[in-house]
């Protein structure tokens, strides 16, 4: 069964709740977006590599809170160094979801490293995640993102497909003051 990036991400996303999300540069932003815009999304742009140690800056300062940070394989591989610090830190909140189609889809469809056999999955449980997996067909992922100790690791394998580009918007600025507002409107909702 062949798994398509869109329905992945919308999965992951459902039922949400207060989840705070950070997603890769390109295709993972346009995929979150899709799913429904959300002030507790953080859609990076011009941040390539990056996302994963974000997500664990955020994890490590909202303990409480879950962090899902979905990436693609292309941007996960530029950041291979974040899965050794993840792994250091330990952070029971956090999950990094890799949207794997095994392309560079932000520079022409490339194939990536994952399409040559590096098992991604492989190297986040070597690097000390808790929990690490490789996902070839659908299954319920929900347990993982909102309940399960992390860190956790899910290298999920997809179509190569060029989709319709939903962008949130392009203001880097706009996007992290309306996280930091939603993301303090939540913590002022539980005093």
């Amino acid at each position: 069964m062949t798994l398509r990036r869109r329905e992945v991400v919308r999965d992951l996303l459902k039922e949400r709740k207060n989840l705070l999300v950070v997603a890769g540069l390109g295709s993972t932003a346009w995929d979150i977006t899709a799913a429904g815009d959300h002030d507790l999304s953080f859609p990076l742009w011009g941040a390539m590599g990056q996302a994963a140690m974000i997500g664990l800056g955020i994890a490590l300062a909202q303990p409480k809170r879950r962090v899902l940070v979905i990436t693609g394989d292309g941007e996960m591989l530029m950041g291979l160094g974040a899965l050794a610090t993840i792994g250091v830190q330990q952070p029971k909140n956090l999950t990094i979801a890799v949207i794997d189609n095994e392309r560079y889809g932000e520079t022409g469809m490339q194939r990536t490293h994952t399409a040559h056999g590096v098992d991604m999955a492989a190297v986040a449980e070597a690097c000390g995640f808790r929990n690490s997996e490789l996902v070839r067909k659908k299954k319920d992922l929900g347990k993982i993102v909102h309940q399960t100790p992390g860190p956790n690791f899910l290298q999920i394998k997809v179509a190569a497909e060029k989709l319709p580009l939903v962008l949130p918007p392009h203001d880097g600025v706009h996007l992290k003051e309306r996280f930091r507002k939603a993301l303090s409107d939540v913590l002022a909702k539980k005093r």
